[in-house]
């Protein structure tokens, strides 16, 4: 099992959903980086449930920082974040530790670990261990802001509901610097209405709901990337998919360059202000697998969470045996705006890998 990502910079995560705490080691950082733990408390907020929309589960997420940070920044040594699980209810999968939920890693996991993975919750395959992602990711987003690169995602689309799209230039650093204080992050406030009352219809069948997170990056020079096999939308995707739920990415116009021509496709270059950028940004920020200095554009595809109070089709994979589940206990009937801060953190994990590695971080 692998639980550590990156480069120059690296994060390794630790711990289950039920077991006594999750959390997370980055080593590589250099020292006299910024530490702001009121960003690393934003940010683990915006993961947190919300109200009647989300799980039930409540967890405080008082964290402790055991190493690696003196006087509010880096020592040059690694940084570990211990992330304590105070809100457990073990019993609620004590009937499910031989039934495979469907679309779950439940029996996946059983044949990858011989039974003898921690099932409760979900174990080390829970979103639960995503707190620790967003930990590290909000532990380096004041060296990124420091450089002028800002990271936002908002919520594109749930349960067929759009938001408006970003904007260009100046407005789209604006609809970042709004989404940074948004616990539904949405532009359109009232289609985040729209959405929200989709999720508790959806909840009200005993259902669940997928959404779209559009995700900008602004700030980043041109020629970050390593191609072919570490490119930045490699990485990116690498990173990302990591998330659990994520099913789909694309970048720019993604699958609608299928659709196009080369004449509508491309993304013309001109100067301006002195610098070179493209007057339209189809490609996303990145051209052959490096960033081009236009902002960085991509979308990620969240599936309905599997765990759904409807009967389902399954099996005993201990008695091998057909059974039906309704699942009990405490999920959500969404989890695409909790999701967001999870894209932000791993976006922010990247991006300040490979500043690193081009020693553009200092």
């Amino acid at each position: 099992m692998n639980n550590t990502f990156g480069t120059k910079i690296s994060v390794t995560i630790f711990g289950e959903s039920h077991g006594p705490a999750i959390g997370c080691v980055v080593d590589g950082l250099q020292a006299g980086l910024p530490v702001d733990t009121a960003v690393i408390d934003r940010c683990l907020a915006m993961r947190r449930p919300q109200g009647a929309i989300s799980t039930a589960r409540r967890e405080a997420d008082r964290y402790t920082i055991e190493s690696g940070v003196y006087e509010g920044r880096t020592t040059g040594t690694p940084v570990c974040i211990v992330i304590p699980n105070e809100d457990t209810r073990s019993a609620d999968y004590e009937k499910l530790a031989s039934v495979a939920r469907p679309s779950h890693a439940d029996y996946a996991a059983f044949v990858r670990y011989n039974g003898a993975n921690d099932t409760r919750g979900g174990g080390h395959f829970s979103g639960r261990i995503t707190a620790a992602v967003v930990a590290a990711g909000a532990l380096l987003l004041p060296a990124l802001q420091a450089k002028g690169i800002l990271i936002g995602t908002h919520i594109a689309e749930i349960a067929g509901i759009t938001d408006r799209e970003f904007g260009c230039g100046t407005e789209l650093r604006c609809d970042l610097e709004l989404l940074s204080g948004l616990d539904f992050a949405v532009l359109d406030a009232e289609a985040g209405k729209t959405m929200q009352e989709a999720i508790l219809a959806a909840k009200a069948d005993a259902d669940s709901v997928g959404g779209i997170l559009e995700t900008a990056v602004t700030g980043l020079p041109a020629g970050l990337g390593e191609p072919f096999f570490d490119s930045v939308e490699g990485l990116l995707s690498h990173a990302l998919f990591a998330i659990p739920g994520i099913k789909g990415i694309e970048f720019g116009a993604g699958f609608g360059l299928a659709k196009m021509r080369g004449s509508e496709a491309n993304d013309p270059f001109r100067y301006a202000d002195g610098r070179v950028v493209t007057t339209t940004n189809n490609a996303g920020g990145i051209n052959g697998g490096l960033t081009n200095g236009m902002p960085i554009l991509f979308r990620c595809a969240v599936r309905p969470t599997p765990t759904i109070g409807k009967e389902q089709e399954t099996v005993n994979f201990r008695e091998n045996t057909e059974v039906t589940l309704a699942a009990s206990g405490r999920h959500d009937p969404c989890i695409a705006h909790r999701v967001r801060a999870v894209v932000d953190a791993m976006t922010a994990i990247v991006v300040a890998d490979l500043l690193a590695g081009a020693g553009k971080l200092q």
